[in-house]
């Protein structure tokens, strides 16, 4: 019915053996369209679906030219594991192709890294800053404003130089993040060490926006 109504959107609903829901991936006309014009800087998140029916909203977002949240695709899943998030990372790269630019921002989810290495071998994946931010704080049980400080300062630092000298105060404020931090990459969540390509869109924050308001 959408694509009879919406010409040129792409709908794949997949069933299971016993004929009952498993997955649904939705693009529409205007995004399929749309995302040639803009950047290719994919902002993906999932979130919960409330209700009688249980499951997990996927999305991937964009921003237009004028910086506004362009949504690319949106996936009905039974959870957010492996097999649905390359399911839907499938169906995308399906819709939009491979571009060798691609970047790819999303928080750390063991499912979604599994799922972008096997589907966008060749893209940049870059973490979310503030997901980050909360993992330090989970992991070293250190919730000061001075972690925070520090830690956002570092990664919005436009140089290298700048950088060392931040990156330095946060070690020494918190000795134990730094193995940690260079283990993920500095490339991942720093604006120093991102390439080009990524034009400073280091958060997750339009992704979660469209979903907040599901």
């Amino acid at each position: 019915m959408l694509m009879e109504t919406n010409p040129g959107s792409f709908v794949n609903l997949e069933v299971t053996d016993g004929n009952k829901f498993q997955y649904l991936f939705i693009a529409l006309a205007a995004s399929i369209q749309g995302f040639s014009y803009c950047r290719p800087i994919i902002s993906i998140d999932v979130t919960h679906i409330k209700g009688k029916y249980r499951g997990v909203l996927f999305t991937a977002v964009f921003h237009d030219a004028n910086q506004q949240i362009f949504p690319l695709a949106f996936g009905v899943g039974d959870s957010k594991n492996d097999a649905s998030w390359t399911w839907f990372l499938m169906r995308v790269k399906h819709v939009y192709g491979v571009n060798s630019a691609l970047v790819i921002v999303s928080n750390r989810h063991r499912s979604i890294n599994s799922a972008v290495k096997e589907v966008f071998p060749q893209a940049f994946h870059g973490i979310c800053m503030y997901h980050m931010l909360n993992n330090l704080k989970t992991k070293f049980k250190y919730k000061t404003k001075e972690l925070e400080q520090h830690y956002i300062q570092t990664a919005k630092s436009y140089n290298l130089q700048d950088f060392h000298v931040l990156f330095y105060t946060l070690c020494s404020a918190v000795p134990r993040v730094k193995e940690y931090l260079e283990s993920v990459g500095l490339d991942r969540w720093t604006r120093s060490h991102a390439p080009s390509r990524q034009y400073n869109i280091m958060t997750t924050n339009i992704s979660e926006s469209l979903n907040a308001e599901g």
